[in-house]
Protein backbone atom coordinates (compact mmCIF):
# COMPACT_ATOMS: atom_id res chain seq x y z
CA UNK A 1 0.00 0.00 0.00
CA UNK A 2 1.47 3.41 -0.96
CA UNK A 3 2.98 5.28 1.98
CA UNK A 4 1.06 8.42 1.01
CA UNK A 5 -2.18 6.67 1.98
CA UNK A 6 -0.87 6.33 5.56
CA UNK A 7 0.11 9.97 6.01
CA UNK A 8 -1.38 11.91 8.92
CA UNK A 9 0.55 15.13 8.39
CA UNK A 10 -2.73 17.00 7.94
CA UNK A 11 -3.61 16.39 11.61
CA UNK A 12 -2.25 19.30 13.64
CA UNK A 13 -0.62 18.34 16.96
CA UNK A 14 -1.94 20.10 20.06
CA UNK A 15 0.20 22.81 21.61
CA UNK A 16 0.81 21.06 24.93
CA UNK A 17 3.03 22.57 27.61
CA UNK A 18 4.27 19.12 28.43
CA UNK A 19 3.80 15.65 27.02
CA UNK A 20 1.24 13.41 28.76
CA UNK A 21 2.85 11.50 31.63
CA UNK A 22 2.05 7.92 32.57
CA UNK A 23 2.97 6.34 35.88
CA UNK A 24 5.67 3.67 35.86
CA UNK A 25 6.55 3.15 39.54
CA UNK A 26 5.10 0.10 41.25
CA UNK A 27 3.69 2.13 44.15
CA UNK A 28 2.18 4.67 41.77
CA UNK A 29 0.51 2.00 39.65
CA UNK A 30 -0.85 0.29 42.75
CA UNK A 31 -2.21 3.59 44.05
CA UNK A 32 -4.07 4.30 40.80
CA UNK A 33 -5.44 0.75 40.77
CA UNK A 34 -6.64 1.08 44.36
CA UNK A 35 -8.46 4.33 43.64
CA UNK A 36 -9.79 3.82 40.14
CA UNK A 37 -10.15 0.12 39.24
CA UNK A 38 -13.35 -1.62 40.28
CA UNK A 39 -13.37 -3.66 43.48
CA UNK A 40 -15.45 -6.14 41.51
CA UNK A 41 -12.15 -7.56 40.27
CA UNK A 42 -10.57 -10.04 42.64
CA UNK A 43 -6.78 -10.20 42.54
CA UNK A 44 -4.24 -12.59 44.06
CA UNK A 45 -1.85 -9.76 45.01
CA UNK A 46 -1.19 -6.24 43.79
CA UNK A 47 2.11 -7.12 42.18
CA UNK A 48 2.54 -5.69 38.67
CA UNK A 49 3.69 -7.99 35.88
CA UNK A 50 6.11 -6.36 33.45
CA UNK A 51 7.47 -9.15 31.27
CA UNK A 52 6.87 -12.80 30.56
CA UNK A 53 8.85 -15.48 28.73
CA UNK A 54 7.79 -19.09 28.67
CA UNK A 55 6.73 -20.03 32.20
CA UNK A 56 8.49 -17.05 33.82
CA UNK A 57 7.02 -13.67 34.62
CA UNK A 58 8.88 -10.64 35.92
CA UNK A 59 7.31 -8.01 38.18
CA UNK A 60 8.07 -4.28 38.18
CA UNK A 61 9.93 -4.88 41.43
CA UNK A 62 12.31 -7.28 39.69
CA UNK A 63 10.88 -10.46 41.15
CA UNK A 64 10.79 -13.52 38.89
CA UNK A 65 7.94 -16.01 39.31
CA UNK A 66 7.35 -19.52 37.96
CA UNK A 67 3.89 -19.29 36.44
CA UNK A 68 1.73 -22.39 36.91
CA UNK A 69 -1.44 -20.38 36.20
CA UNK A 70 -0.79 -19.34 32.57
CA UNK A 71 -3.34 -16.57 32.98
CA UNK A 72 -5.94 -19.23 33.93
CA UNK A 73 -5.07 -21.56 31.09
CA UNK A 74 -4.55 -18.96 28.38
CA UNK A 75 -0.84 -18.84 27.52
CA UNK A 76 -0.76 -22.46 26.42
CA UNK A 77 2.54 -22.02 24.56
CA UNK A 78 4.03 -19.86 27.32
CA UNK A 79 4.37 -16.10 27.57
CA UNK A 80 5.55 -14.29 24.43
CA UNK A 81 5.95 -17.39 22.28
CA UNK A 82 8.04 -16.23 19.30
CA UNK A 83 5.76 -17.74 16.63
CA UNK A 84 2.65 -16.10 18.08
CA UNK A 85 4.40 -12.80 18.75
CA UNK A 86 5.67 -12.65 15.17
CA UNK A 87 2.17 -13.35 13.82
CA UNK A 88 0.67 -10.58 15.97
CA UNK A 89 3.27 -8.04 14.84
CA UNK A 90 2.96 -8.94 11.17
CA UNK A 91 -0.82 -8.74 11.22
CA UNK A 92 -0.89 -5.46 13.16
CA UNK A 93 1.39 -3.96 10.53
CA UNK A 94 -0.95 -5.08 7.76
CA UNK A 95 -4.53 -4.45 8.94
CA UNK A 96 -5.61 -4.41 12.56
CA UNK A 97 -9.40 -4.65 12.37
CA UNK A 98 -11.71 -6.28 9.85
CA UNK A 99 -15.31 -6.15 11.05
CA UNK A 100 -16.80 -9.57 10.38
CA UNK A 101 -20.12 -8.19 9.06
CA UNK A 102 -18.32 -6.01 6.52
CA UNK A 103 -15.70 -8.31 5.04
CA UNK A 104 -13.80 -11.56 5.35
CA UNK A 105 -10.16 -11.60 6.41
CA UNK A 106 -7.48 -14.11 5.50
CA UNK A 107 -6.65 -15.03 9.13
CA UNK A 108 -10.34 -15.62 9.98
CA UNK A 109 -10.89 -18.02 7.08
CA UNK A 110 -7.48 -19.67 7.46
CA UNK A 111 -8.18 -20.21 11.17
CA UNK A 112 -11.36 -22.06 10.26
CA UNK A 113 -9.32 -24.15 7.83
CA UNK A 114 -6.78 -24.93 10.58
CA UNK A 115 -9.44 -25.82 13.13
CA UNK A 116 -11.26 -28.16 10.74
CA UNK A 117 -8.21 -30.43 10.88
CA UNK A 118 -8.31 -30.49 14.70
CA UNK A 119 -11.98 -31.32 15.22
CA UNK A 120 -12.81 -34.60 16.96
CA UNK A 121 -15.28 -35.44 14.17
CA UNK A 122 -15.80 -34.19 10.59
CA UNK A 123 -19.43 -33.38 11.42
CA UNK A 124 -18.22 -30.39 13.44
CA UNK A 125 -17.72 -28.08 10.49
CA UNK A 126 -19.43 -24.73 11.04
CA UNK A 127 -17.75 -21.99 13.09
CA UNK A 128 -18.37 -18.64 14.73
CA UNK A 129 -15.72 -16.57 16.53
CA UNK A 130 -16.30 -14.15 19.38
CA UNK A 131 -14.07 -12.51 22.02
CA UNK A 132 -14.41 -14.20 25.42
CA UNK A 133 -15.51 -17.54 26.78
CA UNK A 134 -18.64 -16.04 28.29
CA UNK A 135 -19.65 -14.57 24.93
CA UNK A 136 -19.14 -17.92 23.22
CA UNK A 137 -21.43 -19.51 25.81
CA UNK A 138 -24.03 -16.83 25.03
CA UNK A 139 -23.73 -17.75 21.35
CA UNK A 140 -24.12 -21.45 22.16
CA UNK A 141 -27.31 -20.70 24.12
CA UNK A 142 -28.74 -18.80 21.13
CA UNK A 143 -27.80 -21.52 18.68
CA UNK A 144 -29.19 -24.31 20.88
CA UNK A 145 -32.50 -22.57 21.47
CA UNK A 146 -32.91 -21.44 17.87
CA UNK A 147 -32.05 -24.78 16.25
CA UNK A 148 -34.17 -26.92 18.59
CA UNK A 149 -36.99 -24.39 19.09
CA UNK A 150 -36.83 -25.27 22.79
CA UNK A 151 -35.97 -23.10 25.82
CA UNK A 152 -34.76 -25.26 28.68
CA UNK A 153 -31.09 -25.91 29.43
CA UNK A 154 -29.55 -28.42 31.83
CA UNK A 155 -26.24 -27.67 33.57
CA UNK A 156 -24.02 -29.52 36.02
CA UNK A 157 -23.75 -28.84 39.72
CA UNK A 158 -20.34 -27.20 40.16
CA UNK A 159 -20.07 -26.14 36.51
CA UNK A 160 -18.77 -22.75 35.42
CA UNK A 161 -19.70 -21.12 32.12
CA UNK A 162 -19.00 -17.39 32.60
CA UNK A 163 -20.10 -14.13 34.21
CA UNK A 164 -22.17 -12.37 31.54
CA UNK A 165 -25.91 -12.57 32.05
CA UNK A 166 -26.79 -15.77 30.21
CA UNK A 167 -23.50 -17.49 31.01
CA UNK A 168 -23.83 -16.63 34.71
CA UNK A 169 -27.30 -18.18 34.70
CA UNK A 170 -25.65 -21.45 33.67
CA UNK A 171 -22.89 -21.21 36.30
CA UNK A 172 -23.14 -23.41 39.40
CA UNK A 173 -19.64 -23.29 40.88
CA UNK A 174 -20.00 -20.26 43.20
CA UNK A 175 -22.75 -17.75 43.89
CA UNK A 176 -20.18 -14.92 43.87
CA UNK A 177 -20.31 -14.91 40.07
CA UNK A 178 -23.95 -13.76 40.01
CA UNK A 179 -25.01 -12.82 43.53
CA UNK A 180 -27.22 -9.74 43.64
CA UNK A 181 -27.71 -9.57 39.88
CA UNK A 182 -31.02 -11.41 39.54
CA UNK A 183 -33.36 -12.30 38.16
CA UNK A 184 -31.10 -14.55 36.14
CA UNK A 185 -32.06 -16.00 32.76
CA UNK A 186 -34.87 -18.51 33.37
CA UNK A 187 -35.33 -22.06 32.07
CA UNK A 188 -32.03 -23.38 33.50
CA UNK A 189 -32.06 -26.65 35.45
CA UNK A 190 -29.27 -28.18 37.51
CA UNK A 191 -28.33 -31.83 37.73
CA UNK A 192 -25.83 -33.69 39.89
CA UNK A 193 -22.27 -34.25 38.69
CA UNK A 194 -20.48 -37.46 39.77
CA UNK A 195 -18.12 -35.85 42.28
CA UNK A 196 -17.98 -37.52 45.68
CA UNK A 197 -17.75 -34.37 47.82
CA UNK A 198 -20.61 -32.52 46.14
CA UNK A 199 -22.79 -35.64 46.32
CA UNK A 200 -22.01 -36.15 50.01
CA UNK A 201 -20.32 -39.52 49.50
CA UNK A 202 -17.01 -40.65 51.08
CA UNK A 203 -13.93 -40.10 48.94
CA UNK A 204 -13.40 -43.83 48.41
CA UNK A 205 -16.86 -44.33 46.88
CA UNK A 206 -16.48 -46.36 43.66
CA UNK A 207 -16.85 -44.31 40.49
CA UNK A 208 -19.69 -46.53 39.27
CA UNK A 209 -21.73 -45.65 42.35
CA UNK A 210 -21.20 -41.94 41.75
CA UNK A 211 -22.12 -42.29 38.07
CA UNK A 212 -25.23 -44.34 38.87
CA UNK A 213 -26.37 -41.66 41.31
CA UNK A 214 -25.76 -38.85 38.80
CA UNK A 215 -27.59 -40.76 36.07
CA UNK A 216 -30.55 -41.29 38.35
CA UNK A 217 -30.63 -37.57 39.11
CA UNK A 218 -30.69 -36.47 35.47
CA UNK A 219 -33.27 -39.11 34.58
CA UNK A 220 -35.47 -37.79 37.40
CA UNK A 221 -34.86 -34.22 36.25
CA UNK A 222 -36.18 -35.04 32.79
CA UNK A 223 -39.31 -36.55 34.31
CA UNK A 224 -39.95 -34.03 37.09
CA UNK A 225 -38.67 -30.60 36.03
CA UNK A 226 -37.82 -30.23 32.34
CA UNK A 227 -39.51 -32.51 29.82
CA UNK A 228 -37.19 -33.78 27.08
CA UNK A 229 -39.31 -32.11 24.40
CA UNK A 230 -38.80 -28.76 26.17
CA UNK A 231 -35.04 -29.22 26.66
CA UNK A 232 -32.71 -27.58 24.16
CA UNK A 233 -29.28 -28.56 25.48
CA UNK A 234 -27.16 -30.11 28.19
CA UNK A 235 -23.99 -28.10 28.92
CA UNK A 236 -21.02 -30.12 30.18
CA UNK A 237 -17.43 -29.31 31.05
CA UNK A 238 -15.51 -32.55 30.30
CA UNK A 239 -13.40 -31.59 33.30
CA UNK A 240 -15.30 -29.42 35.78
CA UNK A 241 -13.14 -26.30 36.03
CA UNK A 242 -13.97 -23.65 38.64
CA UNK A 243 -15.87 -26.34 40.53
CA UNK A 244 -12.64 -28.14 41.44
CA UNK A 245 -10.97 -29.86 38.44
CA UNK A 246 -13.04 -33.03 38.42
CA UNK A 247 -12.89 -35.14 35.24
CA UNK A 248 -16.25 -36.40 33.99
CA UNK A 249 -16.31 -40.21 34.09
CA UNK A 250 -16.48 -41.77 30.62
CA UNK A 251 -19.64 -43.76 31.35
CA UNK A 252 -21.44 -40.61 32.49
CA UNK A 253 -20.48 -38.67 29.35
CA UNK A 254 -21.58 -41.59 27.20
CA UNK A 255 -24.93 -41.71 29.00
CA UNK A 256 -25.46 -38.00 28.38
CA UNK A 257 -24.76 -38.62 24.69
CA UNK A 258 -27.36 -41.40 24.60
CA UNK A 259 -29.93 -39.22 26.36
CA UNK A 260 -29.36 -36.32 23.99
CA UNK A 261 -29.54 -38.50 20.89
CA UNK A 262 -32.72 -40.19 22.10
CA UNK A 263 -34.55 -36.92 22.85
CA UNK A 264 -33.13 -34.54 20.24
CA UNK A 265 -31.26 -32.53 22.90
CA UNK A 266 -27.96 -30.89 21.98
CA UNK A 267 -24.89 -31.95 23.95
CA UNK A 268 -22.73 -28.84 24.36
CA UNK A 269 -19.13 -29.44 25.43
CA UNK A 270 -17.70 -26.40 27.18
CA UNK A 271 -14.01 -26.80 26.28
CA UNK A 272 -13.08 -23.23 27.15
CA UNK A 273 -10.58 -24.40 29.76
CA UNK A 274 -10.05 -28.00 28.62
CA UNK A 275 -9.54 -27.61 24.88
CA UNK A 276 -6.44 -27.52 22.69
CA UNK A 277 -4.35 -30.28 24.29
CA UNK A 278 -4.85 -29.12 27.87
CA UNK A 279 -5.74 -32.71 28.86
CA UNK A 280 -3.46 -34.44 26.34
CA UNK A 281 -5.92 -34.53 23.43
CA UNK A 282 -7.11 -31.70 21.19
CA UNK A 283 -10.39 -31.70 23.13
CA UNK A 284 -11.03 -33.30 26.50
CA UNK A 285 -14.31 -34.92 25.45
CA UNK A 286 -12.30 -37.13 23.10
CA UNK A 287 -11.19 -39.19 26.13
CA UNK A 288 -14.79 -40.49 26.34
CA UNK A 289 -15.15 -41.30 22.64
CA UNK A 290 -18.22 -39.06 22.53
CA UNK A 291 -18.89 -36.56 19.74
CA UNK A 292 -20.80 -33.53 21.03
CA UNK A 293 -23.21 -31.45 18.98
CA UNK A 294 -21.53 -28.17 19.90
CA UNK A 295 -18.06 -27.32 21.22
CA UNK A 296 -17.37 -23.98 22.91
CA UNK A 297 -13.72 -22.93 23.10
CA UNK A 298 -11.52 -19.98 24.09
CA UNK A 299 -8.53 -19.41 26.40
CA UNK A 300 -5.56 -21.45 25.20
CA UNK A 301 -6.02 -21.46 21.46
CA UNK A 302 -4.67 -17.94 20.83
CA UNK A 303 -1.99 -17.85 23.55
CA UNK A 304 -3.23 -14.67 25.19
CA UNK A 305 -5.17 -12.80 22.52
CA UNK A 306 -8.92 -12.42 23.19
CA UNK A 307 -10.81 -14.78 20.92
CA UNK A 308 -13.37 -17.51 21.48
CA UNK A 309 -15.75 -19.50 19.35
CA UNK A 310 -18.25 -22.25 18.86
CA UNK A 311 -18.35 -25.06 16.33
CA UNK A 312 -21.27 -27.29 15.45
CA UNK A 313 -22.81 -29.13 12.52
CA UNK A 314 -23.73 -27.03 9.52
CA UNK A 315 -27.43 -27.84 9.72
CA UNK A 316 -27.50 -26.59 13.32
CA UNK A 317 -25.54 -23.40 12.66
CA UNK A 318 -27.56 -22.67 9.52
CA UNK A 319 -30.66 -22.24 11.69
CA UNK A 320 -29.27 -18.82 12.64
CA UNK A 321 -30.56 -15.90 10.54
CA UNK A 322 -27.99 -13.48 9.11
CA UNK A 323 -27.19 -10.87 11.74
CA UNK A 324 -28.27 -13.01 14.68
CA UNK A 325 -24.61 -13.68 15.50
CA UNK A 326 -21.81 -11.16 15.40
CA UNK A 327 -20.14 -8.32 17.26
CA UNK A 328 -17.87 -5.38 16.64
CA UNK A 329 -14.69 -7.24 17.55
CA UNK A 330 -15.77 -10.84 16.97
CA UNK A 331 -13.09 -12.71 15.07
CA UNK A 332 -10.67 -9.79 15.33
CA UNK A 333 -8.05 -10.21 12.65
CA UNK A 334 -5.03 -9.88 15.00
CA UNK A 335 -6.53 -12.37 17.45
CA UNK A 336 -7.25 -14.73 14.54
CA UNK A 337 -3.62 -14.42 13.41
CA UNK A 338 -2.47 -15.30 16.95
CA UNK A 339 -4.83 -18.29 17.08
CA UNK A 340 -3.67 -19.41 13.66
CA UNK A 341 -0.03 -19.32 14.79
CA UNK A 342 -0.91 -21.15 18.02
CA UNK A 343 -2.86 -23.93 16.32
CA UNK A 344 -0.21 -24.23 13.60
CA UNK A 345 2.40 -24.85 16.29
CA UNK A 346 0.14 -27.42 17.96
CA UNK A 347 -0.41 -29.21 14.65
CA UNK A 348 3.32 -29.35 13.81
CA UNK A 349 4.76 -30.25 17.23
CA UNK A 350 4.13 -33.21 19.54
CA UNK A 351 2.42 -31.15 22.24
CA UNK A 352 0.39 -34.17 23.38
CA UNK A 353 3.52 -36.17 24.26
CA UNK A 354 4.87 -33.37 26.44
CA UNK A 355 1.52 -32.81 28.15
CA UNK A 356 1.20 -36.51 28.96
CA UNK A 357 4.80 -36.87 30.17
CA UNK A 358 4.70 -33.78 32.38
CA UNK A 359 1.25 -34.73 33.67
CA UNK A 360 2.52 -38.12 34.80
CA UNK A 361 5.52 -36.46 36.45
CA UNK A 362 3.31 -33.91 38.25
CA UNK A 363 0.77 -36.40 39.55
CA UNK A 364 3.45 -38.82 40.74
CA UNK A 365 5.23 -35.99 42.54
CA UNK A 366 2.11 -34.55 44.17
CA UNK A 367 0.91 -37.97 45.33
CA UNK A 368 4.33 -38.55 46.87
CA UNK A 369 3.95 -35.26 48.76
CA UNK A 370 0.48 -36.36 49.91
CA UNK A 371 1.79 -39.73 51.09
CA UNK A 372 4.64 -38.12 53.06
CA UNK A 373 2.44 -37.52 56.10
CA UNK A 374 5.43 -36.82 58.34
CA UNK A 375 6.17 -33.71 56.27
CA UNK A 376 2.65 -32.34 56.01
CA UNK A 377 1.06 -34.55 53.38
CA UNK A 378 -1.75 -35.36 55.80
CA UNK A 379 -3.42 -31.98 55.08
CA UNK A 380 -4.01 -33.04 51.42
CA UNK A 381 -7.29 -34.90 50.98
CA UNK A 382 -7.05 -35.68 47.25
CA UNK A 383 -4.82 -35.16 44.23
CA UNK A 384 -6.80 -35.20 40.97
CA UNK A 385 -7.21 -33.78 37.49
CA UNK A 386 -6.49 -34.61 33.87
CA UNK A 387 -3.47 -33.78 31.79
CA UNK A 388 -2.22 -30.35 32.83
CA UNK A 389 -5.35 -29.51 34.81
CA UNK A 390 -4.05 -30.38 38.26
CA UNK A 391 -5.79 -29.99 41.61
CA UNK A 392 -5.19 -30.71 45.26
CA UNK A 393 -8.17 -30.69 47.60
CA UNK A 394 -7.21 -30.06 51.22
CA UNK A 395 -8.91 -31.01 54.44
CA UNK A 396 -11.84 -28.78 55.35
CA UNK A 397 -13.02 -28.08 58.91
CA UNK A 398 -16.51 -27.31 57.56
CA UNK A 399 -16.93 -30.69 55.86
CA UNK A 400 -18.01 -33.88 57.61
CA UNK A 401 -16.26 -35.77 54.81
CA UNK A 402 -12.81 -34.18 54.97
CA UNK A 403 -12.38 -32.67 58.44
CA UNK A 404 -10.90 -35.76 60.14
CA UNK A 405 -7.20 -35.66 61.03
CA UNK A 406 -4.65 -37.19 63.40
CA UNK A 407 -4.36 -34.17 65.72
CA UNK A 408 -7.50 -35.04 67.63
CA UNK A 409 -11.13 -33.98 67.62
CA UNK A 410 -10.41 -30.93 69.76
CA UNK A 411 -8.18 -29.37 67.10
CA UNK A 412 -10.03 -27.49 64.40
CA UNK A 413 -8.11 -26.99 61.19
CA UNK A 414 -7.94 -23.52 59.64
CA UNK A 415 -10.40 -22.84 56.84
CA UNK A 416 -9.06 -22.85 53.30
CA UNK A 417 -5.75 -24.57 53.74
CA UNK A 418 -5.54 -24.22 49.95
CA UNK A 419 -5.12 -20.46 50.30
CA UNK A 420 -2.42 -20.86 52.95
CA UNK A 421 -0.47 -23.23 50.71
CA UNK A 422 -0.97 -20.90 47.73
CA UNK A 423 0.48 -17.99 49.72
CA UNK A 424 3.42 -20.10 50.85
CA UNK A 425 4.07 -21.09 47.22
CA UNK A 426 3.93 -17.48 46.07
CA UNK A 427 6.36 -16.45 48.81
CA UNK A 428 8.75 -18.97 47.22
CA UNK A 429 8.15 -17.71 43.69
CA UNK A 430 5.47 -20.11 42.41
CA UNK A 431 2.15 -18.86 40.99
CA UNK A 432 -0.81 -21.16 41.57
CA UNK A 433 -4.59 -20.68 41.76
CA UNK A 434 -7.39 -21.63 44.10
CA UNK A 435 -10.90 -22.62 43.06
CA UNK A 436 -14.19 -24.20 44.17
CA UNK A 437 -16.31 -23.78 47.31
CA UNK A 438 -14.04 -26.46 48.77
CA UNK A 439 -10.37 -25.80 49.67
CA UNK A 440 -8.87 -26.66 46.28
CA UNK A 441 -5.55 -25.46 44.89
CA UNK A 442 -5.16 -25.81 41.13
CA UNK A 443 -2.36 -25.56 38.60
CA UNK A 444 -2.78 -25.06 34.87
CA UNK A 445 0.70 -24.40 33.44
CA UNK A 446 1.73 -23.81 29.85
CA UNK A 447 1.76 -26.97 27.72
CA UNK A 448 5.45 -26.46 26.88
CA UNK A 449 6.72 -26.79 30.46
CA UNK A 450 9.90 -28.76 30.99
CA UNK A 451 10.85 -31.61 33.30
CA UNK A 452 13.09 -29.19 35.23
CA UNK A 453 10.24 -26.71 35.73
CA UNK A 454 8.03 -29.48 37.11
CA UNK A 455 10.81 -30.50 39.51
CA UNK A 456 11.06 -26.88 40.66
CA UNK A 457 7.32 -26.69 41.24
CA UNK A 458 7.32 -29.96 43.20
CA UNK A 459 10.16 -28.76 45.43
CA UNK A 460 8.33 -25.53 46.22
CA UNK A 461 5.04 -27.34 46.76
CA UNK A 462 6.62 -29.81 49.18
CA UNK A 463 8.19 -26.99 51.16
CA UNK A 464 4.94 -25.03 51.22
CA UNK A 465 2.79 -27.97 52.32
CA UNK A 466 5.31 -28.78 55.06
CA UNK A 467 5.35 -25.16 56.26
CA UNK A 468 1.56 -24.87 56.46
CA UNK A 469 1.16 -28.26 58.14
CA UNK A 470 3.92 -27.46 60.63
CA UNK A 471 2.17 -24.27 61.66
CA UNK A 472 -1.10 -26.16 62.14
CA UNK A 473 0.67 -28.79 64.22
CA UNK A 474 2.42 -26.12 66.30
CA UNK A 475 -0.89 -24.38 66.99
CA UNK A 476 -2.39 -27.73 67.99
CA UNK A 477 0.48 -28.28 70.42
CA UNK A 478 -0.09 -24.87 71.96
CA UNK A 479 -3.78 -25.63 72.38
CA UNK A 480 -2.99 -28.96 74.03
CA UNK A 481 -0.56 -27.33 76.46
CA UNK A 482 -2.85 -24.45 77.36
Amino acid sequence: MPAALLSTTHIRPLDLKRAPHLTTSTAGLQDIAEKHITKGLGRLRDHVFKEGKGLRVLTTEGRQLLDFSSGIGVTSLGHAHPDVTAAIIAQAQSIIHVQCAIALSEPYVQLVESLLAMMPDPSLDSFFFWNSGSEAIEAAIKVARTSTKRNNIIVMQGGYHGRTSGAAALTRSKTSFFSGTGPLMPCVYTTAFPYWHALGFPKDTPEDVLVDHAIMQIENLLQQQTAPEDTAAIFLEPVIGEGGYIPAPTRYVQHLRELCTKHGILLVADEIQTGFYRTGKPFAIEHSGVVPDVIVYAKGFANGMPISGIVTRKEIMDSMAPGSLGGTYSGNVVACAAALATTRYMRTHDIAANVNARSEQIFQGLKAIQEDTANGGWIIEEVRGKGLMVAMEFKDPKSKLTSKHHLGDNVKLPAYLSKLVQDACLDRGLLTLTTSIYPVLRMIPALILSEEEVDEMLRIMAESVKEVASKVEAQAGEQAGA
